[in-house]
């Protein structure tokens, strides 16, 4: 019996499919060839878009210190908690737990979490308590991590806190030598590229993108020691008198270095929150005052450089009082005829007024310009003021008497301290610095004999009937000027005074200079010499000993002796 053929349609059919099935295995490995060849750098991308990651590599602020090595802010490595919140709100449960811990909300933790549902980074709290990271890793909740930042410290607090200043959250300057010199301090943050796994913790390092530079530390002029006596003092100071703040500054005579520079109040740079407080301000550099007396001598310079006052000149104060233009201006006693150093050293207004009333305006603008008044002092400290020294040509002749004796102009702290440092440094006129080692030049302003005389002069107003006695050193020539001035107030001047100190030591070789303001005394007990004074003393006599200035008068040096039990 013969084989049968099977049927036409049945091979047909075979043929089709094998057909289909050989299409399909090209087409499956064309889509193969496609994926391998043609896309694999786009197929490759998207993979890495998922688990591949480019993270920053956190870097570490420099650190501030002082002349001596000594820190004044440093950085300290701290953790940061933050979380994925569309993991974390799997775990609603542990929520509570974790608020807890960190001290806030669990309801308002909840509500931020959903709020940012769709994104794969929270912070929940930066820069916290080592003792919170690790009892909140022991937790081990879903979708919260730990990420490695610095936080700054500063060991001196409020001691220096308005010089130094402070950073932001991010560990960027915001005030102060911190937000001058950031650049400096704040270094650049690395990135590499990691592999994460779906929650978010790296499982391989794939490359560094870009190494990390560490800040730069910064080295300034200021002395830790004298800093905090410093601010121990004029702290004292304003206690004692009620007083409602003030400053002091120190500077290094021959190279205009900044030893010490303090406010009171202040603040805690350390506090996790500052309050916009008066405390904030580095007065010593941003706040203004009319002088007072204190602008005797640079009136007097200029009287000196007119060719106006001779050694053996004697003026005529009497009655103790002139009027100028309507108004009356006095001495706090008639003092009569006084030799020029009699009439600086008891501080004689009516003596300066009839000096500087005989001169050329444009000449005793000229000087007190040429002193740094009316303009920044060029220390790049942020905020720092100009003060204000109006043009000669818009002056009255009233206006100049009263420039005579330290109206009608603004000056900061600094800028007196830098122009008292000039007198005593032969006419040599510096920019404050911070920073060690920086190139600081001189200016001339004054010939040499003429600040010679004025150091003479400034010396006699710490003894004997001068208004500055209370400066006096034990053992040391002290040189300076007393001042003191009303403050304005909605009705004109007032009952309220800023009593102040300018002056400098050793006098044989001036090495120190230093500006005491105490701001709003209260009490009987108000003038320059009474309140200012006293504190520039102590500070004065804490400093020279601390940096070793050799003695140069030995006699009050021994009568103290002798008198101590």
């Amino acid at each position: 019996m013969k084989p049968t053929k099977p049927p036409v349609q049945g091979v047909t059919r075979l043929w089709v499919m094998a057909g289909l099935m050989v299409l399909a295995g090209l087409a499956v490995l064309g889509q193969a060839i496609k994926l391998q060849v043609m896309e694999t750098e786009f197929l490759q991308g998207q993979g890495e878009a998922r688990f591949l990651r480019q993270v920053a590599i956190p870097t570490v602020r420099g650190n501030i210190v002082d002349r001596n090595g000594e820190p004044l802010a440093v950085s300290t490595p701290v953790d940061s908690v933050w979380a994925h919140p569309g993991e974390l709100l799997q775990a609603a449960d542990r929520i509570p737990m974790l608020a807890a811990a960190l001290d806030t909300s669990a309801e308002e933790m909840e509500r931020r979490l959903t709020q940012r549902a769709g994104r794969e980074f929270v912070w929940l709290q930066r820069r916290i308590h080592p003792e919170t990271a690790d009892r909140i890793r022991a937790m081990e909740i879903p979708g919260v991590f730990m990420r490695r930042e610095y936080r700054r410290f500063y060991p001196t607090g409020e001691v220096s806190a308005q010089l130094l200043g402070f950073t932001n959250i991010d560990d960027i300057g915001q005030e102060g030598l911190e937000l001058t010199y950031n650049s400096w301090l704040q270094g650049e943050a690395g990135a590499k590229r990691v592999i994460k796994d779906r929650l978010g913790r790296t499982v391989q390092n794939v490359e560094l993108v870009r190494e990390a530079r560490p800040g730069r530390n910064l080295e300034l002029t200021i002395d830790r020691r004298l800093q905090y006596l410093a601010f121990r003092e004029l702290q004292a100071g304003i206690v004692e008198f009620e007083a409602r703040s003030g400053s002091i500054v120190i500077m290094d005579i021959p190279t205009g270095e900044v030893l010490a520079m303090v406010n009171f109040p202040s603040y805690n740079p350390n506090a996790p929150a500052r309050s916009a407080t008066e405390g904030l301000r580095n007065r010593a550099l941003t706040d203004v005052i009319e002088p007072g007396s204190v602008i005797k001598p640079f009136a007097l310079a200029a009287a000196m450089e007119a060719g106006l006052v001779h050694e053996q000149m004697r003026v005529d104060t009497a009655p103790g009082y002139r009027v100028v233009g309507g108004h009356t201006i006095r001495d706090i006693r008639n003092f009569g005829e006084l030799s020029v150093t009699d009439m600086l050293a008891r501080s004689s207004n009516v003596g300066m007024v009839d000096l500087v009333l005989n001169m050329d305006a444009r000449h005793l603008w000229g000087v007190y310009s040429r002193f740094g008044f009316g303009s920044v002092t060029g220390s790049g400290f942020p905020g720092e003021s100009a003060g204000v020294l109006r043009d000669y040509e818009r002056w009255r002749r009233l206006e100049q008497a009263t420039l005579a004796y330290g109206y009608g102009l603004s000056v900061t702290p600094v800028q007196l301290a830098r122009a008292i440092a000039a007198i005593a440094d032969e006419g040599r006129l510096r920019q404050p610095v911070f920073v060690k080692g920086t190139d600081n030049p001189p200016q001339s302003v004054l010939d040499p004999g003429v600040a010679r005389d004025l150091v003479a002069m400034l010396e006699a107003a710490t003894v004997g009937v001068g208004t500055g006695t209370r400066a006096r050193v034990a053992g040391y020539r002290v040189a300076g000027k007393t001042g003191t001035t009303r403050k304005v107030g909605a009705a004109g001047y007032s009952e309220r005074y800023v009593a102040s100190f300018a002056g400098f030591a050793p006098v044989s070789r001036p090495r120190l200079a230093a500006v005491v303001v105490i701001n709003d005394p209260v009490g009987d007990a108000y003038y320059g010499g009474q309140v200012a004074a006293p504190v520039f003393g102590r500070v004065m006599e804490a400093a020279l000993r601390l940096l070793a200035v050799s003695p140069d008068q030995f006699d009050t040096l021994m009568t103290r002796a002798e008198v101590q039990p």
